[in-house]
């Protein structure tokens, strides 16, 4: 899923209007299993709540443009994880299932990923090998780290220019100059919502951020993906939690977010952008050395 163009390029007094909201008045429809589209009523009674001002959102008794914006991005956001992203995640069954159904469809180099639980909880980490898959089939060969073991630098003149906080899931082709980076939140054995799985957007949005400060000082830009499954944990216990995801999507520190089955729609068109872009800047790096004949 990338943003709708209908909500990009929001000021951050915006989305600080969205995130206060949505607290006091709950990102959630309590009882119903869905997420809540407060009214215009609810949004005034809210910021009354808060003890701020709602001049700017109602003038004659009617919503003004701002105020019509913030309900109808309330609208999408809900529609959009109510009808659509609910339906893409998936359980620890179906993943397993899609991941053998890939496996059977052709011979990959990189062996599947386990994850980090021990017991009968310890299995193949679906989502990562299918991630894997689906970049090594559509990467024309060129290899990428798949399990970057460093922070990712972006250098210029043979120097760092910014190496982020932490370490990502993946970055193609390198973790050094990469074109893209990802990172994977996968938890089809978590039986509870703890601060470990709510910890995991927060870092992505730590690494958004720093993405954003560097695209806009340098004028580079890295794409930053976010792939995210577990129907029990996201959807059962941790719609608030989605509803961020798609504010930090909006918000420009994400440029898309893969959830569940749209990593096998999705991914294969993206990594084809990442080689381009991987080849353009190749061929832009090539130097033609002078006739060596010439200078003796």
């Amino acid at each position: 899923m990338r943003a709708n163009v209908a909500f990009q390029g929001m000021g951050k007094d915006f989305w600080a209007h969205v995130r206060s909201l949505s607290q006091t008045l709950g990102y959630t429809a309590r009882g119903a299993g869905s997420i809540k589209v407060p009214s215009f009523a609810e949004v005034i009674g809210g910021m009354e709540k808060l003890d701020l001002l709602s001049d700017h959102l109602v003038q004659g008794g009617k919503p003004t443009a701002y105020a019509e914006k913030l309900l109808a991005y309330f609208a999408f956001r809900a529609d959009v994880l109510n009808n659509t992203v609910q339906h893409q995640l998936m359980d620890k069954v179906a993943a397993k299932a899609m991941y053998e159904r890939l496996l059977g469809l052709q011979k990959y180099k990189l062996a599947a990923s386990m994850n980090k639980q021990k017991g009968d909880k310890k299995q193949v980490a679906y989502l990562t090998a299918m991630v894997n898959m689906l970049i090594e089939a559509n990467a024309q060969g060129i290899d990428y780290d798949h399990d970057p073991r460093q922070l990712t630098t972006i250098t210029k003149d043979g120097k760092p220019l910014r190496t982020l906080a932490r370490r990502v899931d993946g970055a193609f082709p390198s973790a050094v100059n990469p074109v893209a980076v990802w990172e994977i939140k996968e938890y089809y054995h978590t039986t509870t919502f703890g601060s470990r799985v709510a910890d995991g957007v927060y870092e992505t949005l730590l690494d958004g951020m720093e993405l954003e400060e560097m695209r806009l000082e340098t004028d580079v830009e890295v794409e930053h993906v976010l792939v995210v499954d577990a129907h029990y944990t996201w959807w059962d216990c941790g719609r608030a939690y989605l509803c961020r995801m798609i504010d930090m999507l909006h918000m420009g520190y994400v440029d898309e977010i893969l959830f569940g089955k749209e990593v096998e729609a999705r991914l294969p068109g993206m990594v084809a952008g990442w080689v381009e872009k991987t080849q353009q800047r190749k061929a832009v790096a090539k130097v033609v050395l002078p006739d060596q004949t010439s200078l003796l």
